[in-house]
């Protein structure tokens, strides 16, 4: 019944059929029709003598139609009492020859077709449906038998093995097999259309999630890259510029032409800050752009970031080790990407005397950037922006990424890129986003930038 354990649909989820308020005052308007019709049928039956002189009463078709009617408003609520008590009225009523048997039949055909396509619990319905048949079938052989006997009584001659009357029997077998096999049938065509509905309603559902869920964790990967890149050119290129301000407020009074040449190295490093912020701009612009269009950086200008890097107060040096391959577009801007970040967080907290060697080791299906600097002593390290931006890139690669304090002094950051994109980039940028959220972050994949005594970028 509704509400019951139920047979498994879409992925082994119970499915439940329970009738709707509309649903059910269909049920009652059924029950209306089924009591004007039956008093119709019966006094109609009556007049024709549809049981010749045996008929009963005609008000007794009046309590018979009333049972009817009654159980069948309620067909949904109760599918297998509503069955059982049409089933026994309808018995009862053709023993006693209730003048009324049309409405009857349409009554017990819609009882049993309710329960196949209602009754939640599916071995009770079979039970219950194999049950009213079978009591049916004993009934009717019964009812055929006395009839036999009464014919053959009547009967001065048989007329061969197929009499009329033979006959007449094997026809009511036939129509009562396709009577209570059509509503068998029909029950459990209801019942499995309605279940297969569900089930696609349900995958609907879910689908209907997943691609809103896809939608925000698109438009949260767009943020997240959007925001790394902005913190990139403003890490980058203001520290430059601001170092570079120092210096040139030094070097001033002792020697106006170096400090006008550092200058125009604040200059170049402003250019460049605007030319990575229409870079931005365009990017938002049009957000269907991948990363690889909002950038347009690649390996080979690490050895420029070495060279402003020198230009700002800290000397680097970039080594090639083994044989250059060409390397994926989100991977090299990663890469590029990195090595910035690694030596901007050197130049700001490092110290003035600090040093700075950029090295990048391709091997066999990865390729390897190693930025390592000398300078203070690292004794605490606090996360920042600066160590999440280098721990998303790496992720988004698929790689892994090493951020760790030497105990000489200075810091070391060693990422390790595959030479084939990651196959879901939102995958591993969960676990990035977990880290980031640990109270204590580890050496690997979870360090600070090239921080000291608590510094961070």
């Amino acid at each position: 019944m509704p509400g019951h354990v139920l047979a498994p649909y879409g992925g082994g989820m119970p499915f439940t059929r329970t009738p709707t308020p509309r649903e059910l005052r269909q049920d009652v308007i059924l029950a209306v029709v089924v009591l004007v019709g039956g008093v119709l049928s019966a006094g109609l039956s009556s007049i024709a003598k549809v049981y010749g002189t045996e008929q009963a009463e005609l008000w007794t078709a009046l309590p018979y139609v009333l049972v009817l009617s009654a159980a069948l408003s309620m067909r949904r609520r109760r599918p297998a009492l509503v069955a059982v008590v049409v089933a026994i009225a309808f018995i009862v009523a053709t023993t006693l020859h209730v003048p009324e048997i049309y409405v009857g039949n349409i009554a017990m055909f819609i009882a049993l077709y309710t329960v196949g396509a209602w009754m939640s619990a599916r071995r009770g319905a079979f039970l219950v449906r194999a049950g009213i048949i079978a009591a049916m079938a004993v009934w009717l052989v019964i009812s055929m038998y006395r009839e036999a006997i009464d014919q053959a009584d009547k009967a001065d001659v048989t007329a061969g093995m197929l009499s009329p009357l033979v006959a007449f029997l094997m026809l009511q077998v036939l129509l009562n097999v396709l009577y209570f096999g059509g509503a068998y049938y029909f029950g459990e065509r209801s019942w499995t259309a309605a279940r297969e509905r569900a089930a696609l309603e349900q995958r609907t559902a879910e689908l209907e999630r997943e691609r809103a869920l896809s939608a925000a964790q698109a438009v949260a990967l767009d943020r997240v890259r959007i925001a790394r890149e902005l913190h990139d050119v403003v890490a980058h290129h203001v520290s430059v510029m601001g170092v570079q301000a120092g210096a040139a407020r030094l070097t001033i009074p002792r020697d106006p032409a170096a400090a006008t040449e550092i200058v125009a190295g604040i200059e170049t490093a402003a250019r460049d800050a605007i030319r990575d912020f229409h870079q931005l701009l365009d990017t938002l612009r049009a957000p269907g752009d991948s990363e690889e269009v909002a950038s347009t950086v690649d390996v080979d200008d690490i050895r420029d970031l070495a060279v402003a890097s020198t230009a700002a107060g800290l000397p680097t040096r970039v080594q090639i080790v083994g044989d250059p391959v060409p390397v994926p577009r989100l991977t090299a801007v990663n890469l590029y990407r990195i090595a910035q970040e690694s030596l901007t967080n050197a130049r700001r907290h490092a110290g003035p005397d600090a040093e700075a060697d950029v090295r990048i080791r391709y091997q066999p299906g990865s390729v390897e950037l190693e930025v390592v600097n000398t300078g203070r002593v690292v004794t605490a390290l606090r996360p920042g922006l600066g160590q999440l931006g280098m721990r998303e890139r790496a992720a988004a690669s698929g790689g892994t990424i090493e951020l760790v304090p030497r105990p000489a002094g200075g810091f070391r950051v060693r990422a390790t890129l595959p030479l084939t994109a990651a196959d879901d980039p939102l995958e591993p940028l969960d676990e990035v986003f977990r880290e980031a959220g640990a109270a204590a972050p580890t050496a690997v994949g979870a360090g600070a930038s090239a921080a000291t005594r608590g510094g961070t970028a």
